[in-house]
């Protein structure tokens, strides 16, 4: 079937919605199994899924990861500032507001027409504190106060790739100085075999931050397939075993990589600037098939 840039519902399913966006072809596809909740695609490929009915259900693998370092951000159930870098159905900007009510958040998502589109479609709730600005990533995060933020998380995808100024340790910096002191960075990344880029994303965030953890399937981490892994860095130490026992035991279980081990998966990686920054690697077309 052909993608209708017209922005009307497809004929074949008068639920989903097929919108040109800034990014390319929006799609927010109904979910089979829950009422009110839609798969958000960009030009075929998968971004997020948001249930309305249950803003703190995360259906897809990574968000899930990302679920539980917000869960162990701070004390259950306590408000935090959260930054998020990359919006596409807020999804997880409404399951922290879900999870820790009169948390106050700021989104921050380039893509316009995106955001009025889940703003239409998938509606915040009114009483969340959650404030999104429609601009680049580090030009958003250049606006948030020093040592504001208990979370920043970084999920930013251009083409399904991560743009190159947002890999450089000069990135990093301006994190580091939104976090509060302890404060705590998760980014997405995506990466297949060999891992280069993600061997320099660790290196990268270890010039930065005193404690790292990795988040991923172990095939990921073994080079078979390309995939998500989720970083988590902070100066103060790290939830490691809790982290650990909640990535192996979701439904796709994740392994958790730390400390010497983690270091010597990096392979003598060395830190990304923005003068030697590239793009994520595409995925392959498999990986949306």
């Amino acid at each position: 079937m052909g993608k209708s840039r017209s922005g009307r519902r497809r004929q074949a399913d008068a639920e989903a919605v097929v919108e040109s966006v800034d990014g390319g072809i929006a799609e927010l596809v109904p979910d089979r199994d829950r009422a009110r909740a839609r798969t958000l695609l960009i030009d075929g490929a998968p971004q997020s899924h948001v249930d309305l009915d249950d803003p703190a259900h995360l259906s897809f693998e990574y968000q899930r990861r990302l679920g539980h370092v917000v869960d162990l951000v701070a004390p259950p159930g306590r408000p935090v500032h959260a930054v998020h870098l990359g919006g596409g159905a807020f999804t997880l900007a409404r399951y922290v507001a879900a999870t820790r009510p009169r948390s106050t958040q700021q989104v921050v998502e380039r893509d316009a027409a995106l955001v009025r589109l889940v703003r239409r479609e998938l509606p915040l709730d009114p009483n969340a504190r959650i404030r999104v600005r429609s601009t680049d990533a580090r030009e958003g995060l250049a606006k948030v106060p020093d040592g504001w933020a208990d979370l920043v998380i970084t999920d930013v995808f251009s083409g399904a790739r991560t743009p190159a100024h947002l890999t450089s340790t000069e990135f990093l910096d301006d994190i580091r100085r939104v976090l509060k002191p302890g404060g705590t960075h998760a980014a997405n990344l995506t990466d297949g075999p060999p891992l280069t880029h993600l061997r320099g994303q660790i290196a990268t965030a270890a010039a930065r931050f005193g404690q790292l953890a990795l988040i991923a399937d172990p095939a990921v981490l073994r080079g078979k397939r390309f995939g998500n892994a989720v970083l988590v860095a902070s100066d103060a130490p790290l939830p490691v075993a809790e982290l650990t026992r909640r990535a192996a035991s979701d439904p796709h279980p994740a392994r958790v990589e730390h400390g010497r081990a983690l270091t010597d998966f990096t392979g003598g990686a060395v830190p990304v600037t923005d003068r030697a920054a590239v793009a994520s690697p595409a995925p392959p077309p498999s990986v949306f098939r």
